[in-house]
C-alpha cells in the first residue's frame, strides 16, 4: 500500500485525549503486523490494563487517539510520557497507525501535534523516540516530524526484553 494511497492533509488529522472507546482501538492495533517491532501482541488483560492507565491520565504526558476528519474515525494512537534516559527525566513519544492508513502522512501529522502538546505542558525540553532499527516506517516518521537521529542504542521493551533501537531527539520550543 505504501505510495499507492493518497496522502492525508495534516489538517485532516487530529489528536484527541484518550477516551473510553479507546479499548477497541487498542484491540484493532494488537496484531502481529502492528506489534512485530514491539515484542508481539499483548494479552487481553494487558490491553485492558494499558487502556485503564491511559484513561487515568496520571503524571506528566498523555495518550491520544489519532482521528481522521471529517469522519472522526480513530486510526491510531500517539502520546508522550515521562521517562528516564541516561539518568535524566525526559519525555518519550510513541505511536501506531492502523495498516490501512499507513504511508499517507497520518503518523507524521499526529506526532507533530503531540510534540506541540508536550511543549505546551512545559515540563521537559526534549522528547525522545526509540523505534527499532528494523522499523523503517517509524524511523521515517521521526525524521519527517522533526526529530534528529542520535544513533543506535539498546532499550528495554517490553519489560525484560532488549531491542536494538534508534535514539531520536526533538527539542521543544
Amino acid at each position: 500500500m505504501w505510495g499507492t494511497a493518497p496522502r492525508v492533509a495534516a489538517s485532516d488529522v487530529r489528536i484527541e485525549p484518550w477516551a473510553a472507546d479507546g479499548l477497541d482501538l487498542l484491540r484493532r492495533a494488537n496484531t502481529p503486523e502492528m506489534t512485530r517491532h514491539l515484542g508481539g501482541p499483548e494479552t487481553a488483560e494487558r490491553l485492558a490494563r494499558r487502556h485503564r492507565r491511559y484513561l487515568d491520565d496520571e503524571g506528566p504526558g498523555r495518550m491520544y487517539r489519532i482521528v481522521l476528519l471529517p469522519a472522526g474515525e480513530a486510526v491510531g494512537t500517539v502520546g508522550f510520557w515521562e521517562a528516564q534516559w541516561r539518568g535524566a527525566p525526559v519525555y518519550e513519544a510513541g505511536w501506531g497507525v492502523l495498516p490501512d492508513v499507513q504511508g499517507r502522512g497520518v503518523a507524521v501529522a499526529a506526532v507533530r501535534q503531540v510534540l506541540a502538546a508536550a511543549a505546551a505542558e512545559g515540563r521537559h525540553r526534549i522528547v525522545h523516540a526509540f523505534p527499532s532499527v528494523a522499523n523503517a516506517a517509524s524511523n521515517a516518521v521521526c525524521r519527517k516530524a522533526g526529530f534528529t537521529l542520535v544513533g543506535a542504542c539498546e532499550v528495554e521493551y517490553p519489560k525484560g526484553h532488549l531491542i536494538r533501537a534508534n535514539e531520536w531527539r526533538a527539542a521543544l520550543p
